[in-house]
């Protein structure tokens, strides 16, 4: 209720809003979601691609740290001088080779699960 000037009571009547929506229809089983048959190969190798990718990345974290003669002369030690103490430390050796066996679990479970949906 508000007051006009004259000192009248007018209702507030709140404003129409827009017409409820119908409810949403169930889709049929034929058009269901899922991939199409089309894409189905695409996400099959997509996926391979990318376990490949992971598991190479994660071998070599894990192998790369344990190779004096190739981790004492890197370019990514020559950027960062100031760190070269804790690139010499067993445990960042370790930490890395962690991370690495970390990639190679996620490769195995993107490549297991790939075989389980089919």
């Amino acid at each position: 209720m508000s007051l006009t000037p004259q000192g009248n009571i007018v209702p507030i009547v709140p404003p129409a809003g827009p017409p409820p929506l119908p409810p949403p229809e169930a889709p049929s089983p034929a058009l269901g979601p899922g991939p199409s048959p089309g894409r189905s190969w695409q996400n099959r190798l997509l996926t391979i691609c990318i376990a490949i990718f992971t598991f190479e990345v994660g071998l070599f974290l894990v192998l790369f740290p344990w190779m004096e003669d190739t981790w004492k002369v890197n370019y990514l030690r020559s950027l960062a001088p100031w760190l070269q103490n804790l690139w010499d430390q067993a445990a960042f050796r370790g930490a890395l080779t962690g991370l690495g066996l970390v990639n190679i679990y996620i490769a195995l479970r993107q490549t297991l699960g790939l075989f389980r949906r089919s």
